[in-house]
């Protein structure tokens, strides 16, 4: 998966850092290339301009899905900014609403775009297009990061996250849901 693979090169550059503490920065430098190599080698799409989700030798790997923002959100990244900033753009583009991430592109096949229904029924459009909140503190970071205009960048985001001033207000008061629908989130669901 590919927020595993961002969250392993993050621990290594960490790692590097701290063990130049003690003069034994070869073995993460080392690693850490190697690691960086061999990532965009195996999850840059060129022709999609984003990451695979997960490289498993099937049709899931082309899916857009969210948690290449992970991999661009991080302190350290594999990724150059070229590629950073295509990948910020994907997810705007296929991904964004104003409640959260979808969990996979609208356009693909495989999209639910409600979650409802029995549990089979829900179960498989809980990872198939529902939209989940929680990546935007990621998104939002990345956007902020990649801006040639971070101040202003920032400024659409506190503008955006007043969007979700109204989710405090339905379902859960005082609380963001885990989830939303995918194609309309504005109902509170889940959790």
């Amino acid at each position: 998966p590919v927020e595993i693979n961002a969250y392993w090169y993050n621990a290594l550059c960490i790692m590097e850092q701290f063990a130049s503490l003690v003069n034994r920065t070869w073995e993460y430098s080392q690693l850490k290339e190697q690691v960086k190599v061999s990532f965009v080698e195996k999850f840059w799409m060129e022709d999609r301009r984003c990451l695979k989700d997960l490289v498993s030798g099937t049709k899931a790997d082309r899916q857009i899905r969210c948690n290449q923002i992970w991999a661009v959100s991080m302190p350290f990244t594999m990724l150059d900014e070229t590629k950073e900033r295509q990948v910020v753009e994907t997810v705007f583009e296929t991904l964004y609403t104003p409640y959260g991430l979808r969990t996979l592109e609208i356009a693909d096949e495989e999209f639910h775009s409600n979650y409802q229904g029995e549990m089979e029924e829900r179960d498989m459009a809980y990872h198939q297009g529902t939209v989940w909140a929680y990546p935007l503190g990621a998104y939002y970071r990345a956007c902020i990061r990649f801006s040639d205009e971070p101040k202003q960048t920032a400024k659409e985001v506190l503008h955006q996250l007043d969007q979700l001033n109204a989710a405090l207000a339905e379902g859960c008061l005082g609380q963001i849901a885990e989830i939303y629908d995918g194609e309309c989130p504005a109902e509170s669901r889940g959790c």
